[in-house]
């Protein structure tokens, strides 16, 4: 039936009206269950799922091997907090993820419950370890909503909006976003002048480099607009803060766990990072996160920071089921194969849309960022939204990202057949986006127009 349905209604009027003001819902679709990267809402409606979830469901929704690991677990104990005793699984998965994250070197890993904890424990590590109180980001950078994370963030002026004094000592430097260089350059003409610049502006004039404690990136941009940073960029920022002893975190709450074809998105720039931040895909959709440091790094005595259900037993054998599963499902190169045929199907809409400025991503990490024409590159959230709205009530979910940029973020088990399906429904749904813009910048309706 038409979405939303009478009972999906039901449920989102009383949600509304008992629930906190502060979430931001983009469509009223109401789940019910699903399989793999096919959901149902409450009313019977079927959707192909192009959101995970936003990028937690790497093996869809309710992969069997993971749901029997959590019936195992949870049938011996569901808690009993690692934070002040021992199971057998924390030591497990701390080896698996210190096998999967990039760095040869002996790693350390604490373990919380969501990717915010995540920052603000790499924020604290980081701070104690080095004693230096400043802390680099980039702008369109998000690393949570908790106050040290939400310091770090700076996506949308609403997640901060209200919320100051946040954690002091942060400082925001430009994201290398080629399609939209803030510093109106060309790639690779600008010999990376975006790493200059914090050399130039930050270092040489009013951030001693030695007082900073690590650099915060998303190795591509999540909430900033899946933004892929040109190759040879973090090489070139590793270089540039190394020799300051300035600690690279890498934040791959977003893009890690197989999303872009590999186990970490940094793995694509060659580049070690010193911490890594995980969280969303590692345990299917329980709440898990883990920062795995150097050991030389994790340096903090005993009591210096913890949490009572960080490292849940269910949650960690549910992460320990995913990675096997991702293994032998092969899903890293199943992204891989299907991220790179949605890319051409993308990149051919590119060519048909005006309203398509830009495509972008790697794996199944894909960004499509919708504008009123190509010559101006102005945003177009409206066109975002005309797009978004079509494809949930035509039976595929999808959001966006940044001001103007469609997501692209489907389980990695998804196969190229039902990602066809779903780019035929959000390309009708383009086809309308691109009449309506073409009507705005028609000049006979430019008093129709004037105002929106």
């Amino acid at each position: 039936m038409e979405p939303p349905g009478p009972r999906a209604r039901r449920v989102v009027e009383r949600t509304e009206r008992l629930t906190s003001t502060s979430f931001l819902r983009q469509y009223p679709f109401v789940m019910k269950s699903g399989k793999g990267a096919i959901l149902e809402d409450v009313d019977g409606n079927r959707y192909i799922d192009m959101n995970a979830g936003i990028a937690v469901l790497a093996l869809g929704t309710a992969p069997d091997p993971v749901v029997r690991a959590i019936a195992r677990a949870a049938s011996r104990f569901t808690h009993y907090s690692y934070t002040d005793f021992y199971y057998e699984g924390i030591p497990r998965l701390a080896a698996e993820l210190a096998r999967i994250t990039p760095g040869g070197f002996r790693k350390r890993v604490y373990f919380g419950n969501s990717g915010a904890e995540a920052t603000e424990a790499a924020m604290k590590l980081t701070r104690y370890h080095s004693r230096r109180p400043r802390f680099l980001a980039f702008t369109g950078a998000f690393h949570g909503r908790t106050m040290g994370a939400l310091s770090l963030t700076a996506s949308k002026p609403v997640q901060v909006r209200g919320f100051s004094p946040l954690v002091p000592g942060v400082e925001h430097v430009p994201y290398p976003y080629c399609y939209r260089c803030p510093f109106g350059k060309t790639f690779p003409d600008c010999g990376f002048f975006c790493v200059d610049f914090i050399e130039d502006q930050l270092f040489r004039r009013h951030v001693p480099p030695d007082e900073v404690a690590a650099f915060f990136v998303e190795p591509i941009q999540g909430e900033g607009g899946y933004v892929v940073p040109p190759d040879g960029y973090f090489g070139r920022l590793k270089r540039l803060i190394e020799p300051h002893g300035i600690a690279l975190v890498d934040d791959e709450i977003q893009a890690g766990m197989g999303r872009t074809g590999r186990w970490f998105a940094m793995e694509h720039f060659g580049v070690e990072p010193d911490v890594v931040l995980v969280a969303k895909a590692i345990a299917s959709g329980l709440p898990l996160s883990a920062m795995i440091a150097r050991d030389e790094l994790m340096d903090w005595p005993p009591g210096s920071h913890a949490s009572t259900f960080g490292g849940n037993p269910v949650a960690v054998e549910a992460a320990l089921a995913t990675i096997r599963t991702m293994r032998r499902m092969r899903v890293l190169e199943n992204a891989e194969r299907v991220g790179e045929h949605m890319m051409r199907r993308l990149e051919e809409m590119r060519e048909r849309y005006e309203v398509v400025g830009d495509v972008r991503g790697k794996g199944l990490m894909i960004g499509v960022e919708l504008v009123r024409d190509k010559s101006s590159r102005e945003p177009s959230p409206e066109a975002a939204r005309r797009v978004v709205d079509y494809s949930w009530r035509h039976g595929v979910l999808l959001i966006t990202a940044g001001v103007s940029t469609l997501r692209f973020a489907p389980p990695l088990v998804i196969t190229e057949e039902l990602a066809d399906e779903a780019l035929d429904v959000v390309e009708e749904g383009m086809r309308e986006a691109d009449a309506e813009e073409r009507r705005r910048r028609d000049p006979r309706d430019r008093r129709v127009f004037a105002n929106v």
